[in-house]
């Protein structure tokens, strides 16, 4: 299916954002980095229209110096939505720091929205259900943090043939990790009231884990389940944090509550 890019000037940042698909449209927010792309989008391309924006500040999208926490990237989109004109209200989905992202957003905005979809989200900060912090992973080790298939991962690493693409991918890392830290400064990765957040979020909410996460535990799905008002559960066996990667037979579900 063709895919087009297209480019947005939102409050002074360059906004690349890549649409497929057809269908009623979909805004999905990546995580803390893009190196795994959006070449998932196409297993829901047949049914929905696919917005997958470059974070400010990460991927295609320019730099975004003043970014000084979440609720900057909040107002980004809600900015973004403004300049896209869709004549249909999205479906949110969200994943990681993008699940994160996507909650304070539908907090803030549950209005803009149809239904949402949360595939491992970052956030909550439970101390009793600790995520793995990133800084602690040696890098040699971090593909078998993101997929319990490590194969799955390793795809999207430089693999040593080429030195070129493996210091384009150091500097894309080092450019989006500089804007990460920007955006979790207040209180990390994710907001000490989120519960709270959560608690405005009546759409009808799907949050999906694998239960083999090694970066972000499994047992904090129930929280999120708990807390949102409207909320399905689906945990998948032997899956890492790479949900859409590893599991893309998960889409068709995905794709069945997004329609229903």
């Amino acid at each position: 299916m063709a895919v087009e890019t297209r480019i947005y000037e939102i409050g002074g940042v360059r906004t690349s954002v890549r649409v497929t698909g057809r269908g009623k449209p979909v805004l999905f927010l990546h995580g803390a980095s893009t190196l795994e792309g959006f070449d998932f989008a196409e297993g829901l391309a047949d049914r929905f229209q696919m917005i997958c924006p470059s974070h400010p500040g990460m991927g295609d999208s320019g730099d975004a110096p003043h970014l000084a926490g979440a609720s900057d990237v909040v107002i980004h989109y809600l900015n973004l939505l403004d300049a896209m004109g869709l004549e249909e209200k999205p479906h949110l989905m969200g994943f990681s720091m993008g699940g994160w992202l996507a909650s304070e957003l539908a907090a803030v905005a549950r209005e803009k929205f149809d239904r949402l979809v949360l595939l491992a989200p970052a956030g909550l900060n439970d101390p009793a259900h600790p995520a793995t912090p990133l800084s602690q992973i040696a890098p040699a080790e971090f593909p078998g943090y993101l997929a319990h298939d490590v194969a799955v991962a390793l795809q999207y690493f430089p693999d040593g043939s080429d030195n070129a693409a493996a210091e384009a991918f150091g500097m894309a890392r080092g450019r989006e990790g500089e804007t990460v830290g920007r955006i979790c400064a207040p209180h990390g990765m994710g907001h000490p009231n989120l519960r709270r957040l959560l608690a405005r979020i009546t759409n009808p909410a799907l949050v999906v884990w694998g239960e083999k996460d090694r970066i972000l535990p499994a047992s904090q799905a129930p929280l999120w389940v708990e807390t949102l008002p409207d909320a399905q559960l689906i945990t998948l066996p032997d899956t890492g944090h790479l949900i859409a990667q590893e599991r893309p037979e998960a889409l068709q579900t995905i794709g069945d509550f997004l329609a229903a």
